[in-house]
């Protein structure tokens, strides 16, 4: 039986990330996805926006402690910046005038006139609009280049990943774990569970107890823009309730009705009714008509109850890890939830520069009292 000191299960941008941060700090790892290839189900499916005001109060935080990674300079390895100006504005109807105070009050964005609103965004229809706020600091990320750097720095530092590596059994051994692959079997001192919607079903395995992990299905089409339209400079639109968001990508529209439908874990598909809701919202609130969709698809976002993400060793199963739970907001967050995460598989304290920006262990734990109510 192979002996290794940490096993990180899954290589979206959660387990790419922690597995190279570990493997910086000194620490023996393998990282085990059980696809063809890594990022294939969430990581690989999402249109990642780095906007510090989107997300629950302590995914902002992470999101600003996120932000030297993401600004960090061109490599040999990464010829291009990993951030690109965007901008977004969220959109709030007359009957919306309340989440429009609520948002302008918590947040320090630009108020914008309905007019305004669409001096930004031509083809945003203004008549029941009541305002809108803008984020310019809100920018694209280029969420391959940044799951290739994890996945290169962890090679660089003497770290291993394995493809169509499935973890099949987990179970205690002696003062360790033991993990069944189809490519052999791994005694492991530390378990990392970082399987994203399959994180509940790995925790069930290995007889460790549930966190409520709950994935939610979210739909994306690609559309073409109106004739003529110079889109490249558009921002990013987001309906303030989030009931739709448009934005640019790469010559097309990329459209979603933001649908958060329970799913169990899966490889999930775009269902039909999600995609017409999704065309009637945005023709209600945009003036542009979808006669065709050149390109559909779905992934799955797993939230538990109070939407923060789990990190953390399970205090009912000793060297299990979780860093699961991060919803739709995995990628803008990756760079400080994975130092955070690795300094507290090594029962390092949080990082400085997290810890002021506001985040604590216990708020992230995984019996914390909003998942044990």
């Amino acid at each position: 039986m192979e002996k290794r000191g940490i096993v990180v299960i899954g290589a979206g941008i959660a387990g790419a990330s922690v597995a190279a941060e570990l493997a910086g700090s000194g620490q023996d790892v393998v990282l085990l996805e059980r696809e063809m290839a890594p990022g294939y189900h969430t990581t690989g499916r999402s249109a990642a926006l780095y906007a510090p005001s989107y997300g629950p109060v302590v995914i902002r935080a992470l999101t600003r402690a996120s932000r030297a990674a993401f600004q960090a300079p061109p490599t040999s390895g990464r010829p291009h910046p990993l951030l690109k100006p965007r901008g977004v504005l969220f959109l709030a109807r007359r009957d919306q005038a309340d989440s429009f105070d609520a948002m302008a009050d918590e947040m320090a964005l630009d108020r914008l006139t309905p007019a305004q609103a669409r001096a930004h965004l031509p083809i945003l229809r203004s008549g029941d609009l009541h305002g809108a706020l803008l984020d310019t600091e809100a920018a694209d990320i280029d969420v391959d280049a940044l799951h290739r750097q994890y996945l290169r720095h962890l090679t660089a530092m003497g770290g291993e990943m394995r493809l169509r590596a499935e973890a099949t059994g987990l179970s205690r051994d002696g003062d360790g774990w033991r993990v069944e692959t189809p490519q052999g079997t791994i005694a492991a001192d530390i378990v990392v569970n970082a399987s994203g919607a399959w994180a509940d079903t790995l925790a069930e395995i290995a007889g460790v107890a549930s966190v409520g992990l709950v994935p939610k299905r979210r739909t994306a089409i690609l559309v073409s823009p109106p004739a003529g339209a110079e889109i490249e400079d558009w921002p990013m639109a987001v309906d303030i309730d989030e009931q739709f968001y448009l934005r640019p990508d790469a010559g097309k529209l990329l459209l979603s009705p933001a649908d958060e439908t329970p799913s169990e874990p899966c490889d999930a598909q775009p269902d039909e009714w999600d995609i017409a809701v999704c065309v009637d919202r945005i023709q209600t609130a945009f003036d542009l008509p979808v006669r065709r969709i050149d390109h559909k698809w779905a992934g799955l976002r797993s939230f538990v109850a109070d939407k923060a993400p789990v990190v953390g060793y399970a205090p009912d199963a000793p060297g299990f890890f979780w860093l699961a739970g991060q919803g739709g907001y995995g990628i803008q967050t990756a760079p400080a939830l994975a130092r955070m995460a690795a300094a507290l598989v090594l029962g390092q304290p949080v990082p400085p520069d997290i810890a002021g920006a506001g985040v604590t262990a216990a708020a992230l734990a995984p019996r914390r009292e909003a998942l044990v109510a």
